[in-house]
């Protein structure tokens, strides 16, 4: 057996568990109804905030930002399993760890918009199928902008909050 036929198998072989799991036709369905209740359709398709949801690449980022006074501008991310643009890169482990922990493979962590606090509790059935679907969908090439730090300017539109006037 040649080296690289040898190195093909023992890849094939690692990603055996991760496929199989991501086969699954009723993970995937239940990932799918997470997704969906959870509402990241809405901060991770482009053309949501503008009132024209993008189908054609749900889930594939935000064109939009979100403004948080003190610490920048924020993109809703490519969340497709696109390798340059999305999460194709990224590990079943490492999207459990932003899900939960607010956690990116960097070490950053994840704007604060993003609710991780709300899915920390998920069980590992849900999580793993939440995973399960965002594998299934197909790969979408979509960089968002930023993220822009709190003194940088932003190249896209972007939603503010904004804090009342002092009394």
């Amino acid at each position: 057996m040649t080296k690289s036929i040898l190195l093909t198998a023992v890849a094939a072989l690692a990603m055996a568990p991760q496929m199989a799991a991501a086969a699954d036709p009723a993970a995937i369905a239940r990932g799918k109804y997470l997704v969906a209740i959870a509402g990241c359709n809405d901060c991770h398709t482009p053309g949501y905030f503008l009132g024209k949801p993008d189908m054609t690449r749900f889930l594939a980022g935000s064109e939009v930002g979100f403004e948080i006074p003190g610490l920048g501008v924020f993109h809703g991310p490519n969340l497709t399993p696109d390798k340059a643009t999305g999460l194709g890169g990224w590990t079943d482990a490492q999207v459990v760890a932003a899900l939960q922990k607010g956690e990116r493979p960097d070490g950053r962590m994840l704007a604060p918009i993003m609710p991780w606090h709300a899915f920390a509790t998920l069980t590992k059935q849900d999580v793993d199928a939440i995973v399960a679907y965002l594998r299934s969908l197909p790969p979408v090439a979509n960089k968002v902008p930023g993220p822009f730090g709190p003194t940088e300017a932003p190249t896209s539109f972007v939603m503010k909050i904004v804090p009342p006037p002092a009394k």
